[in-house]
């Protein structure tokens, strides 16, 4: 295959990703409802009409740039829980650390959550989705640290250990927390972190 033939193959597949992320722009600027096609096209570099040949409407245009910016996150947990080692508390200590990283602090996972809040209504099945493919696997790689850590003994076979929803609540918080209120009023993030993997592991120990 020709050199310029393989680098428009490239663009082209390139392309509804490039869309997506600029969707993502646009939908954060403006809100779902205000954002049109055409200036998400005009930041992507495309025409209106190159959106409709890879998103039929608006609406996939949003439930995919969602799915996107969320899936993007998952890889790097599943690899880094996978090479996790050391003792149970040290391996959740770690997978916490990294999730308030990537998730409590990161634009993109705080306006998804903007999303799922103010359109879920509009978008059900999204949200159900978002669960099911983001939420789920996230708290089972807690889970499975959890289990095995009570399995090991290191870990009491308490009520706190069945609920990893519970290691997700401060990170949600954090995220929930910068929407509301911006800069305007901050607090240390590593500090809260390290307070409440303190308080969870404290809750889970012998």
């Amino acid at each position: 295959m020709p050199a310029e033939t393989k680098k428009r193959a490239r663009r082209k597949a390139e392309r509804p990703a490039e869309i997506l992320d600029a969707a993502f722009e646009e939908f954060v600027k403006h809100g779902y409802s205000a954002t049109r096609l055409e200036d998400v096209a005009a930041l992507a570099g495309v025409t209106k009409g190159t959106i409709y040949f890879y998103f039929d409407t608006k609406e996939r245009v949003f439930e995919e740039m969602v799915r996107r910016k969320s899936k993007d996150f998952l890889p790097q947990l599943g690899d880094y829980a996978a090479a996790l080692t050391g003792s149970h508390p040290d391996r959740l200590r770690a997978l916490i650390v990294f999730t308030y990283d990537h998730i409590a602090e990161n634009r993109a996972s705080r306006e998804v959550l903007r999303f799922l809040i103010s359109e879920g209504g509009r978008f059900p099945d999204l949200v159900d989705r978002h669960y099911d493919e983001f939420i789920m696997p996230m708290m089972e790689q807690f889970k499975k640290v959890i289990d095995a850590g009570v399995a090991a003994g290191e870990f009491r076979d308490a009520p706190a250990s069945r609920f990893a929803e519970l290691i997700m609540s401060p990170s949600l918080l954090i995220c929930l927390w910068s929407l509301l209120f911006g800069t305007r009023k901050q607090f240390d993030m590593a500090e809260f972190a390290e307070a409440s993997t303190d308080l969870v592991l404290k809750g889970l120990t012998r």
